[in-house]
């Protein structure tokens, strides 16, 4: 927009000064006419953006809440129900139309950049109407590895993303359970539809629900996680409004939502796992197919097809075994690389005898890594993440660490979570590499850059690309060469672990979704090539089971990343500098691959010119 207004105030002096005849007065006229219209165009491209912001919003509050945001944290709608289903295709139609609507030929920049994406996200959101992958999830709305039963047991903790910090924030939770109670009876209805049209989650996962549910059965509302809040009150809440909340609390506990849990576990225990399949794939549904080719698309932000994707799992394995050996070599193993793997699965060495000593080394690793980032960016976030465990009542099916952002204020600060279920699962050699992926330089160093992006629009600073944002994950435990953190040998050989990790999942996940794979395969698979337990693998092919074609976009989105810095390299010889890349690649949020390849090669042809 300064740019803009910046022509008009260069062209208009020139207009004086020259006095110029007819002719040259209406080329002029007509070149103010452009940049006007440039200028008028930018404008309504910005308050498309805020309108869509602001129904987003009031269409999803817990992603309000999610961002710090706490007008709507007394609401939550019913996801589930054919008037939202109906509502939100209205939503996305409704803003493809106005950006259709649009003239990029008057756009640049970064202003291009976002009608671009924005464009490209609306289709593929009615892409997803069209061939039913919208409302087949709907009918698939709990699992084990995530929904929202569980997410919401983590909000009412009050030690996630829902505020309890006064009166106001303890009464709008209650308001906002009443949501709840409907999505739940809203859950057993649509699963329901799913059995009546085939649509069912495999039995394996669904049995391993049932017990996260009766975690939140209980005769004592006082030992609830519900509970929570109570019995953390902040000072400022007088005695009358805690004995009051007290009792409402208790009163929504017994009344409401132990019933509502009990209605769903009951429903799935006596009902649906009778009805569950035995197939693990998505294609084994009725055009699940079709929908794994839409999701293998949505995710890598490529048009790689599952086949493809799963011939470069092949390679890469291959690639990442030839680096296992060299390091089993380092430490003068002898044996093969299966016997490599079982040492390090039982050998107490690589393994933390308690939670607490692995949770204070993670926090021992921040101080190791934060100092070294000064190396590599010039460009870091305003706010440090802290340290959760992950909550007992989903530990055993969640993945051995995640990362939750925080508020862009820092209000509520961005938590790298911790698995500490089982802890022989938990490896000493590979927490750099974790904490490299989930942390800084990884997740919350970008996520938390991106969100401070504040020249962005809203759904650039707060959405934003799986390939890239996974992609960058797995790039940052490469980082950790850079800042010499892989002296150790078993450390550099946890990064490998974790890079043929997903270089598995690639063939995992297309094996089980697109050609045909059992369960028990790709667990075999996932065993046979890389040192994880088994009771890791276990989760991790389950988590699959639930979120076809996510695991793709970690290694396709690591692997153009690593390629375009290369060819960076190469391109600029020793004026390449890493930081300046970096800023090219953190400093416009988690866009699509073709797109962030376009933007290198454009700088890189700058650099170029400009040499």
């Amino acid at each position: 927009m300064k740019q803009q207004m910046s022509l008009i105030f260069l062209i208009l002096p020139f207009l004086v000064a020259c006095e110029p005849g007819d002719d040259q007065q209406d080329r002029s006229a007509s070149s103010t006419q452009e940049v006007s219209s440039s200028a008028d165009e930018i404008a309504k491209l910005h308050i498309l953006f805020e309108d869509y912001n602001e129904e987003f919003l009031e269409l999803s509050p817990l992603n309000a809440t999610f961002r710090g945001d706490y007008r709507y944290n007394d609401r939550l709608e019913n996801t589930l129900t054919d008037e939202y289903y109906d509502k939100t295709r209205r939503f996305s139609s409704n803003y493809l139309d106005r950006i259709n609507a649009m003239n990029p030929d008057l756009l640049q920049g970064q202003n291009l950049l976002s009608y671009q994406i924005f464009k490209r996200d609306r289709l593929q959101e009615i892409e997803a109407f069209e061939n039913g992958l919208t409302r087949a999830t709907n009918l698939l709305p709990v699992s084990q590895f995530f929904s929202t039963p569980n997410f919401f047991a983590s909000l009412g903790s009050g030690k996630s993303l829902q505020p309890f910090r006064n009166t106001k924030d303890y009464d709008d939770w209650l308001k906002r359970l009443q949501g709840f109670y409907d999505w739940m009876d809203s859950a057993i209805i649509n699963m329901r539809t799913g059995v009546q049209e085939g649509i069912v989650r495999p039995r394996i996962v669904m049995e391993k629900v049932l017990p996260q549910l009766q975690a939140h059965i209980v005769d004592d509302p006082t030992t609830s996680v519900y509970y929570t809040p109570i019995n953390n009150f902040p000072d400022e809440i007088n005695d009358e409004d805690r004995t009051r909340l007290t009792e409402a609390y208790k009163t929504a506990i017994v009344e409401h939502i132990v019933p509502a849990y009990q209605r769903l576990h009951d429903f799935i225990r006596d009902e649906y796992l009778a009805a569950t399949r035995e197939s693990v794939g998505l294609s084994a549904l009725p055009h699940g197919r079709v929908w794994y080719e839409y999701l293998a698309r949505n995710q890598t932000t490529t048009n790689l097809t599952p086949e493809v994707i799963h011939q470069i799992g092949l390679n890469e394995v291959e690639r990442i075994t030839g680096d296992m050996h060299e390091v089993m070599q380092q430490v003068s193993f002898k044996g093969s690389l299966q016997e490599f793997f079982e040492f390090l699965r039982t050998d107490d060495q690589f393994y933390y005898a308690d939670p607490a000593q692995l949770m204070q080394g993670y926090e021992d690793l921040r101080g190791k890594i934060n100092p070294q980032l000064e190396k590599i960016f010039d460009v870091k976030p305003q706010h440090d993440y802290v340290l959760k465990e992950v909550e007992p009542f989903r530990a055993p099916s969640a993945a051995a660490a995640f990362y939750q952002r925080g508020t862009v204020d820092g209000s509520r600060p961005g938590a790298f979570y911790v698995n500490t279920y089982e802890m022989k699962a938990r490896p000493i050699y590979s927490m750099t590499a974790l904490s490299l992926h989930e942390a800084s330089p990884g997740h919350h160093f970008q996520l938390t850059i991106q969100q401070e992006l504040e020249g962005l629009p809203a759904f650039r600073r707060f959405g934003g690309e799986t390939a890239f944002a996974e992609g960058w994950g797995l790039y940052s435990e490469d980082l950790g060469e850079d800042m010499g953190l892989y002296d150790d040998p078993y450390q550099r050989f946890g990064k490998l672990a974790f890079e043929i990790w997903r270089a598995n999942r690639l063939v995992v996940d297309t094996g089980m979704h697109y050609k045909g794979w059992t369960r028990e395969q790709a667990i075999e698979f996932m065993l046979g090539n890389s040192p994880i337990t088994e009771t890791d693998a276990i989760a991790e092919v389950e988590r699959y089971i639930v979120i076809p074609g996510q695991a793709l976009a970690y290694k396709i989105g690591q692997l153009k990343l690593l390629e375009l810095r290369e060819h960076a390299r190469e391109i600029l010889g020793d004026a390449f500098d890493i930081r300046e890349f970096h800023n090219q690649v953190l400093l416009d949020g988690a866009i699509p691959l073709d797109v962030l390849e376009k933007k290198i090669n454009d700088w890189l042809a700058s650099k170029s010119n400009q040499g």
